[in-house]
């Protein structure tokens, strides 16, 4: 329409020219995507890169990986979320390396140079040493791909488990450890154990779905270690309450095709879940700068590489403190980081000194399951029904988007009264079903029942 291109020939206009100042994100996770935000308006033209398209908000990943949300009702796409902002522009690609010296991305397909770099690339799974042995047999949660594969394996054991005679083997399809009892772990652990009371109680004819274990592993003394003890006390009632095995002081030393092993007893568990640590994105250790023990960066207190102010670290990637704490690794601190970074490449270009990050702590929120949560909002410590409301509350706020915002919510509407989960979906292709089958002894399904005759 003509309202549309007099609105497209404004944003062109205000569009800055190539000799501006240029600002690249790498990352469009919550520091990314807050830093670009937070640069509207500025004179730079603001790349921001990623291998996705999509801004995905990982907090409501585990619904995903339990069946009660697809992927496309906690992500939108970048260039969807960035499209009035004329400054802006999004590349995807995958960035190899970081190059300071020179100023510039080294893409897989190309280089990128920058005047200013916002580095915000995220954190991946950590297994401790043991990567190559355990990734592939214990899923982290990271991605949406993360989330799609361990909901497929969660509800085949369910499927191959109608079809087992062995007590004994459908005993180890039935019983799902997670291992890690951080927000990930306590939320993986508390869904699963409703699919599988609620959800599932009525769908199978050959066992009862609620003879599933499930077992969450946590190597410190008590779950979620970075909350107050009283919290942590009552997530772990909750967590007993709907029937999860909780263990702490328990640390995993082996895992295999076939189950678990802790402290030299062994648990047979045929779906394993990882939710214990994180290692930070490759490209930190391309900067040259001081790394801690997980991989991030040590910055300066603006949050800056030493020796490269042009060059600043958000989000899961950057180990910095405040106020003589460190900052935690979760969306609010990776926000104001984002936002805090982009301020500074403002007040670079006036001249002007860079401040100081300072994290302001408004608290944190873990839900179990149903109408069950820990929250501590400042000096306030709460648990059950009124915290997993204020959860609910706060991550309707965050959900990027109106359409997102609604259908979650119309979602979570129907779940709670009904106690269905609408994205039970197996999305394995027939060939990787062919090859799963090819890979297990072949299911005698003679003691199946035969279908009744037709009513003459």
């Amino acid at each position: 329409t003509a309202l549309a291109r007099r609105a497209e020939r404004r944003r062109v206009a205000a569009r800055p020219g190539d000799a501006a100042p240029r600002v690249v994100i790498v990352g469009g996770g919550f520091a990314g995507l807050q830093a670009a935000r937070a640069l509207a308006g500025a004179p730079v033209r603001v790349l921001l890169v990623d291998r996705r398209n999509h801004h995905l908000f990982q907090p409501l990943l585990y619904q995903v990986a339990t069946a009660a949300l697809n992927p496309a009702d906690i992500s939108a796409p970048i260039r969807h979320v960035l499209r009035h902002q004329a400054n802006a522009e999004v590349v995807l690609g995958e960035v190899l390396a970081v190059e300071p010296d020179a100023r510039r991305l080294r893409l897989a397909d190309g280089a990128l140079p920058y005047d200013f770099l916002v580095l915000a690339a995220g954190a991946t799974h950590s297994y401790f040493g043991h990567d190559d042995d355990w990734a592939p047999l214990a899923p982290g949660l990271k991605t949406v791909e993360d989330a799609l594969e361990i909901r497929r394996r969660i509800l085949l054991a369910f499927e191959r488990a109608e079809r087992e005679r062995d007590p004994v083997a459908r005993g180890a399809l039935l019983t799902f450890v997670v291992v890690g009892a951080g927000p990930t772990g306590v939320e993986l652990a508390g869904a699963i154990a409703e699919i599988a009371r609620h959800t599932l109680a009525a769908d199978f004819r050959h066992f009862d779905p609620e003879s599933a274990r499930v077992i969450l592993l946590e190597g410190l003394p008590a779950v979620l270690p970075t909350y107050p003890p009283r919290l942590q006390a009552a997530a772990r009632r909750q967590l007993e309450r709907i029937g999860v095995e909780v263990r702490t002081g328990a640390r995993v030393t082996g895992i295999d095709a076939s189950g678990v092993t802790v402290a030299g007893q062994r648990l047979p568990a045929r779906t394993v879940l990882w939710g214990a640590g994180v290692a930070a994105s490759p490209l930190a250790r391309t900067l040259g700068a001081p790394l801690d023990r997980a991989g991030r960066v040590k910055v300066l207190p603006d949050l800056t590489v030493p020796g490269h102010p042009e060059i600043a670290v958000a989000g899961d990637l950057a180990a910095v403190a405040s106020d003589g704490a460190p900052v935690p690794g979760v969306a609010p601190a990776a926000i104001q980081e984002g936002r805090h970074a982009a301020r500074n490449v403002l007040r670079a270009l006036a001249g002007r000194r860079p401040l100081p990050f300072r994290y302001r702590d408004k608290g944190s929120l873990a839900t179990i399951g149903r109408a069950a949560a820990v929250a501590r909002i400042g000096r306030l410590q709460f648990a059950g029904f009124p915290a997993w409301l204020a959860w609910l509350l706060v991550h309707i706020f965050f959900l990027i988007g109106f359409r997102n915002r609604v259908a979650v919510l119309a979602q979570w509407a129907w779940s709670y009264a009904t106690f269905k989960r609408g994205a039970r979906l197996i999305t394995d292709t027939a060939e990787q079903w062919r090859a799963i089958a090819g890979r297990r002894a072949p299911v005698d399904v003679g003691h199946l029942p035969a279908e009744p005759p037709p009513t003459p």
